[in-house]
């Protein structure tokens, strides 16, 4: 299936990208991606009325179906109506949230290429109107996860727009971040640190 952006651009998948590599199937991990491991949180909020976040919906436009048989149909080509903005969204404590996550191999560094233009405009957007956004990185070879308020972020990304540095380093992250212990239910338990970023 070829999928497209509305400039008629490709779309690339980066998953296709890391395809090879295999997934962490340890105890702590059991092979789950950080947007799992938040989808997981997700339903915990909702079910103990914490919080109501989801997954945003990726808006496509069908445009090819094959239909090899009356019981199925095969999407052979679409289109991404808009480019997307973040990964979630939803509401805490009366307030709307809005944030990206993202993984890294990367050990020692979160690059920026990871981010695109127009998701940190929409967050500065979402900023701008008082909700509560941030970025949330997961460095899985590391394990370790950062909430990096969207205030932060902003300074990196205007330092690299600058000429300064393309990534932010993981010290700067335990500087300027707020790390997310891992522990049982949920996992990722994300929203404890919202309160904590000075909304």
């Amino acid at each position: 299936m070829a999928i497209h952006y509305p400039n008629g651009k490709a779309y690339v998948p980066v998953i296709q990208a890391t395809k090879e590599k295999k997934k962490d199937y340890s105890f702590s991990n059991r092979g789950k991606t950080l947007e799992d491991e938040i989808s997981d949180a997700n339903e915990y909020y909702i079910a103990q009325d914490i919080a109501v976040i989801h997954k945003k919906p990726i808006p496509i436009q069908v445009v090819k179906v094959d239909y090899p048989s009356r019981s199925s149909a095969v999407i052979k080509e679409a289109y991404y109506r808009t480019p997307s903005t973040t990964d979630f969204n939803g509401v805490y404590k009366g307030r709307y949230i809005d944030f990206e996550a993202k993984e890294t191999e990367n050990r020692t560094a979160f690059p920026l290429k990871n981010i695109h233009l127009h998701q940190v405009e929409h967050m500065r957007k979402v900023s701008k109107q008082q909700g509560i956004t941030f970025l949330l990185v997961r460095f899985s070879a590391l394990d370790r996860y950062f909430c990096l308020p969207f205030e932060q972020l902003s300074l990196f990304w205007d330092r690299m727009l600058t000429g300064g540095r393309k990534s932010i380093a993981i010290t700067e992250m335990e500087s300027h971040a707020i790390e997310i212990t891992p522990r049982y239910a949920p996992r990722i338990d994300y929203i404890k640190i919202v309160n904590d970023l000075n909304v």
